[in-house]
């Protein structure tokens, strides 16, 4: 059956006016995952790795840490950002102050780093790096010396404990 003129035109005038639509509800779902990535990366606070067996050493502190690469030293590992490095046992049974594993570890991380392998400092030194070192508050004094040599051999002078924060006690 074949439509009239005027109905013809009709149809015609409204496929005209039909407006265009954007759908909003992908563009929300787009800035609803923007609004919490920014929230979850905007945050000021640095997060040391938290293992429930570490007890820290409490200390006052006026200045904040500074994020750096972190070793975790457990009752029975040496850990480097999560990595194991070590176990204790082995470490404290070899003879001399350098934890081999330990410095090729730090060695690696460094040629990855920004400064890259032989970054030499304004006084033509090689520039130290920093290193945080966390762990527990019962570990012996000749395994946190051993790390602490292993670290500045492997160029991360820049040494910095980990603590607690002390609370302070009211007058």
């Amino acid at each position: 059956m074949k439509m009239s003129r005027r109905a013809s035109r009709m149809e015609r005038h409204h496929k005209r006016n039909t407006r265009s639509s954007i759908n909003l509800v992908s563009l929300m779902d787009i800035f609803t995952i923007l609004v919490f990535f920014l929230l979850v990366n905007s945050s000021n606070v640095n997060v040391l790795p938290s293992t429930k067996e570490l007890k820290l050493p409490k200390a006052s502190a006026e200045q904040l840490p500074k994020e750096t690469l972190v070793i975790v030293v457990n009752q029975t590992d040496i850990l480097l950002q999560g990595r194991h490095i070590a176990s204790i046992d082995e470490v404290m049974t070899t003879a001399g102050l350098t934890i081999i594993p330990l410095k090729k570890e730090l060695e690696y991380q460094a040629s990855r780093s920004l400064l890259g392998p032989a970054a030499v400092g304004p006084d033509g030194l090689p520039e130290q790096r920093d290193i945080t070192i966390m762990g527990d508050k019962k570990i012996p004094y000749a395994l946190l010396k051993k790390i602490m040599v292993t670290c500045s051999r492997a160029n991360y002078g820049n040494i910095s404990l980990a603590v607690a924060k002390k609370v302070k006690e009211k007058g």
